[in-house]
């Protein structure tokens, strides 16, 4: 019976984010659903002309529409809220915070902000990094475990690859005045599980 070790190696490596996604929504309340669902139409059609100053049209995508009863103070029914939002993607850090700042200024109250998500683009150098850190890592796993079981490393038997996923932001915020975002660095992880023959010494 052939002798093997296997054993997991993990490796991360750190990319600068270079791209990011805006998520807003508009909302609007009235008397009615038709009037509801139209007041969030206007909303979203200022939204998505404004926001095809700054990306392009492809990349700017509804997310979710939905529509409810809103309630006043005392818990009766006052009309209907609708909520339409949109996920925009924008291929620079600076073109996501002057869209923000026009969508603001263009949608005024009727602008929910949900959240802005800072990505790296080409992720292919940080995921090469961090397969090399994998690899390491697992051969100096197995070797340990080698020498503890009196052996040593012999032929590689079989390499299964997980990850490539991305990490927390280090660093992200944003600045009050201007909303302009410090990128930070994302880091980007791998995991190789690495198979070997055993051969006695």
């Amino acid at each position: 019976m052939d002798r093997t070790v296997t054993v997991t190696g993990q490796g991360t490596a750190t990319a600068v984010p270079d791209s990011s996604v805006v998520r807003v929504a508009i909302a609007q309340r009235a008397a009615t659903v038709a009037a509801a669902f139209r007041a969030v139409a206007d909303g979203v059609a200022v939204v998505t002309a404004r926001a095809a100053d700054f990306t392009e049209q492809r990349r700017i995508a509804s997310r979710d529409l939905n529509v409810w009863p809103a309630h006043d103070n005392e818990g009766r029914q006052s009309g209907f809220e609708a909520r339409h939002a949109l996920e925009i993607g924008c291929a620079d850090l600076e073109s996501a915070s002057a869209l923000l700042e026009a969508l603001v200024e263009a949608a005024g109250d009727r602008l929910l902000v949900e959240g802005v998500s800072l990505e790296v683009a080409d992720r292919a150098a940080a995921v090469t990094a961090a397969r090399e850190l994998a690899y390491a890592d697992a051969v100096a796993r197995a070797t340990h475990v080698a020498e503890l079981a009196g052996a040593r490393l012999g032929p590689v038997v079989s390499v299964t690859e997980g990850g490539g996923f991305p990490g927390p932001l280090a660093g992200l915020r944003a600045a009050k005045a201007d909303m302009a975002f410090a990128p930070g660095e994302a880091s980007i992880g791998v995991t190789l599980q690495v198979s070997w023959q055993l051969e006695l010494d």
